[in-house]
């Protein structure tokens, strides 16, 4: 297959992703990652937009923080739940068909022909609300939208990584790459400062004292000429677990964020709440309620929170988290033992787990470190303050996001420990 990639405005766009819509309270890198390993194992690449996953391949020229065009075109045409849109682009073809707000289709063609056919196959089904094609074809009903124009002002939705450990040996190669070719670079100025120097007391003491004199003037002279600053020294780096949020005070933080946004309004379900790094947010979708009713209510209940409207039957509710006591800390144990530990802690409450080793890269520059990590998934019935006492042996836990699902009645959980 060709690349999967047009470019806008000089801005590189990944099309041709996998869409696959998901439930509430689903985890996005390890739905993306269960989902991957059933398509197309070589699919290393995902999105989370709304209630879909998307999937990518760095083989089909897409890249970690690409933007994704069929998301963009989707936010750019919120008024429409259903539509059908074909686009001139890059002398290729690019089609996207969106389905009461699901993504049933997105696909890039070479050939025109290939692209009017599909058109023609998908239009046949019916209740579209609208119909984009290249005036040259002619389509009834259809109209022709400039590809660039629209999606010029759409939110970012960027591609990640399903596995963050190629994105450490990515950067461990680049860092591995610099040094050598540093080294190649200057390779003459090392070899002389390995070549040994006569030594200062086999000099005349008068004359090296007059040489480091002139020396010393000299340096001076040219530092006030060309206004020779001296470099900076490069930042510290600052450990992640050096500033974690108290376990136990962030897992109070979480539920009472969530009971907040639990309060009920007539005529809008709740499908899924989740508290993230530093937001708490609630999905609605409507019943028979009204966007002025909801606003008028939720303004009285929650105020503070911050309203999306993803569609006429689909609002995003956002409130700010407080802030929470930081403190340092850090697992002084290996990683396989904190792993193993980590499965026998739930073996003993018979709860199943997904746990992965990860390795972080900081640098500053200068100085690199490499943090081992261990990621951990689960699904609970307990509340968040019972789920942390999980950890309270060990040191460096961050519970990232938590998620209370509405129809199963179930929390899910991420949650990463730093090990030494």
């Amino acid at each position: 297959m060709f690349n999967q990639v047009i470019t806008i405005n000089r801005k590189k766009y990944a099309v041709g992703l996998f869409w696959q819509p998901t439930g509430a309270g689903y985890v996005a890198r390890s739905y993306a990652r269960n989902l991957a390993r059933s398509v197309d194992k070589k699919l290393n690449l995902f999105t989370e937009y709304r209630a879909m996953i998307g999937l990518g391949s760095k083989k089909y020229g897409q890249r970690s923080g690409m933007e994704c065009a069929a998301a963009a075109v989707t936010d750019a045409l919120t008024e429409y739940s259903s539509f059908l849109a074909v686009f001139a682009v890059d002398k290729k073809f690019f089609l996207v068909a969106v389905r009461n707000g699901i993504i049933l289709q997105d696909s890039l063609f070479e050939r025109e022909e290939d692209a009017r056919a599909e058109y023609f196959k998908l239009s046949e089904i019916p209740d579209w609300n609208a119909l984009f094609a290249p005036s040259s074809w002619g389509m009834p009903r259809a109209v022709e939208r400039n590809l660039p124009d629209l999606i010029a002002n759409s939110l970012k939705t960027v591609l990640r990584p399903i596995s963050r450990i190629s994105t450490s040996l990515f950067s461990i190669f680049l860092i591995l790459l610099f040094v050598l070719g540093t080294g190649y670079i200057f390779r003459e100025p090392i070899k002389q400062m390995m070549t040994p120097q006569p030594k200062l007391e086999q000099v005349d003491p008068e004359l090296a004292a007059e040489y480091e004199k002139l020396l010393e003037e000299k340096n001076k002279e040219l530092d006030e000429r060309f206004d020779i600053q001296k470099p900076l020294p490069p930042e510290p780096l600052i450990m992640p677990y050096d500033y974690l949020p108290d376990p136990v005070l962030r897992a109070e933080v979480c539920y009472q964020a969530i009971a907040f946004l639990m309060q009920p309004i007539m005529g809008w379900s709740q499908t899924s709440i989740e508290c993230g790094e530093t937001h708490a947010s609630a999905w609605f979708s409507r019943d028979f309620g009204t966007l002025e009713n909801f606003y008028n209510v939720a303004t009285n209940l929650m105020p503070g929170g911050f309203v999306q409207e993803e569609n006429d039957s689909s609002l995003l509710l956002r409130v700010k988290l407080p802030n929470v006591r930081t403190y340092a800390s850090l697992d002084e144990r290996d990683i396989d033992t904190i792993l193993r530990s980590v499965n026998s802690a739930f073996q003993a409450i018979n709860t199943p787990v997904q746990t992965e080793v990860v390795v972080d890269t900081l640098t500053n520059g200068v100085d690199t470190v490499y943090l081992n990590v261990l990621e951990i998934e689960a699904e609970s019935k307990l509340i968040p303050m019972q789920f942390m006492k999980i950890f309270q042996d060990f040191g460096g836990v961050y519970m990232t996001r938590c998620v209370w699902n509405v129809s199963t009645r179930t929390w899910n959980y991420e949650v990463i420990i730093y090990a030494k």
